[in-house]
């Protein structure tokens, strides 16, 4: 199963985010350089993260960005199912296919897309987290301050 960048790099924030000091602040221009990515899309994945609870925003001067939740309460395979918009693996009815009355097709993809989620939903950004000292250097982080 494949997920859209978009997910990928509201995942990849968190981890961002987990690797940080407790409570410390960052920026969304700081996670978009961190993955070579453009700011107006990272204030985009940061929103919806904030609307989904995982990430609080904080405005101001001293404002920046923070997990909102412990990594231990944040887990991986709701992430990927809020985040992202089709589950379904295809989309059989805008295509025309002339299978669709009989195609077994969209019930397999339905069952492994389920049997990732249920994968995914057994890690929590904790253990995403596990390696963190190995993971401070290769996200090259710093305090946006």
């Amino acid at each position: 199963m494949r997920i859209t960048s978009f997910t990928d790099y509201g995942l990849r924030t968190l981890m961002y985010l987990a690797s940080l000091p407790p409570q410390e602040l960052s920026s969304v221009e700081q996670v978009a350089k961190v993955y070579g990515v453009s700011q107006n899309h990272m204030v985009k994945v940061v929103g919806q993260l904030k609307k989904l609870g995982y990430v609080e925003t904080l405005r101001g001067k001293n404002g920046g960005i923070r997990l909102e939740r412990e990594p231990d309460d944040i887990n991986i395979g709701q992430v990927i199912e809020k985040m992202e918009q089709h589950l379904d693996g295809v989309d059989c009815f805008t295509s025309n296919c002339q299978l669709v009355p009989c195609c077994e097709l969209k019930t397999a993809l339905s069952i492994a897309m389920k049997a990732f989620l249920d994968a995914m939903a057994t890690y929590t950004l904790a253990d995403l987290m596990r390696n963190k000292q190995k993971l401070i250097p290769l996200m090259a982080i710093y305090s946006s301050k």
